[in-house]
């Protein structure tokens, strides 16, 4: 045997996708593909189905904890769902949700907390609700060497404040919030439940990208909650704008009865 035949090929692995390679696809006209992942198994088959970002979301507090909101979850289980993300990931840019009330708690604690996702995990930046009113959060973050992603329109985080989960309307306020928090260093921005028309007008007026949910067609990407994407909800609420690809529900729950039955018929195991 050669020397060169025993040693063994370079595995081929992804190129990963950076924050400079999703701000490109903006101005290349890509449309950017978002889901939400939680554990090691979903954050490796989404990557491996080519999602360019999966985000760690403080959703896991509804979808994964079933709480009624997001805001029970708290920083050290974001980033416990964060380190196992982050290791399913190969190709995908993973971003992480500031849990509430963090960003709310000063610059310091905010780069505090953020440095730790960044540090404790293989995540490559963080999400926070807020625009104008966060610019100077997002700018110091953003200066400390931790990409942001913003994110206006509905703010989960301030449910009780917004009195539910409403379209967002107020143009002068999602115009000023959407501008600071691009002037201020983030590199995209979620537009949340706004009308489409706004959407529309607010993607073509900043440079960094916009992913949408629940804010029509026009972003330069969308974002889902994978188990909504799935149809895996357990009879939950589903917002309108959701559109399901498959019903694992149905498909987990006859797998599951099967199960039961061979076990308790004695067809499996088989002898």
């Amino acid at each position: 045997m050669s020397d060169s035949a025993a040693i063994p090929s370079k595995v081929s692995r992804p190129k990963r996708m950076t924050v400079p390679a999703i701000q490109k696809m903006k101005t290349q006209g890509s449309r950017i593909t978002m889901l939400t992942a939680y554990d090691y198994t979903m954050a490796r088959l989404l990557d491996q189905s080519g999602v360019d970002m999966l985000l760690v979301g403080d959703s896991m507090a509804m979808v994964v904890q079933g709480h009624d909101n997001t805001l029970p979850v708290t920083l050290d289980e974001m980033i416990y769902h964060a380190e196992m993300v982050g290791r399913g990931a190969e190709r995908a840019l993973v971003v992480v949700d500031l849990p509430f009330p963090i960003n709310h708690q000063g610059i310091h604690q905010t780069v505090v907390a953020a440095g730790r996702i960044l540090k404790e995990t293989r995540c490559q930046s963080v999400k926070l609700e807020g625009g104008a009113d966060q610019a100077n959060v997002i700018n110091a973050l953003v200066m400390a060497g931790i990409p942001v992603m913003a994110h206006v329109g509905l703010r989960p985080q301030t449910v009780h404040t917004m009195g539910g989960y409403r379209i967002q309307r107020d143009r002068d306020q999602l115009i000023a919030d959407a501008t600071a928090a691009e002037q201020a260093g983030a590199f995209s921005i979620v537009l949340e439940c706004v009308p489409p028309e706004l959407a529309k007008e607010i993607s073509e007026l900043l440079r960094i990208p916009t992913i949408g949910i629940g804010a029509g067609p026009h972003c330069d990407g969308q974002v889902l909650v994978s188990h909504d994407m799935l149809g895996l909800n357990c009879g939950g609420y589903v917002p309108s704008f959701v559109k399901a690809y498959a019903d694992l529900e149905s498909s987990i729950r006859e797998a599951t009865q099967n199960y039961c039955s061979e076990v308790r018929t004695g067809k499996f195991p088989e002898i």
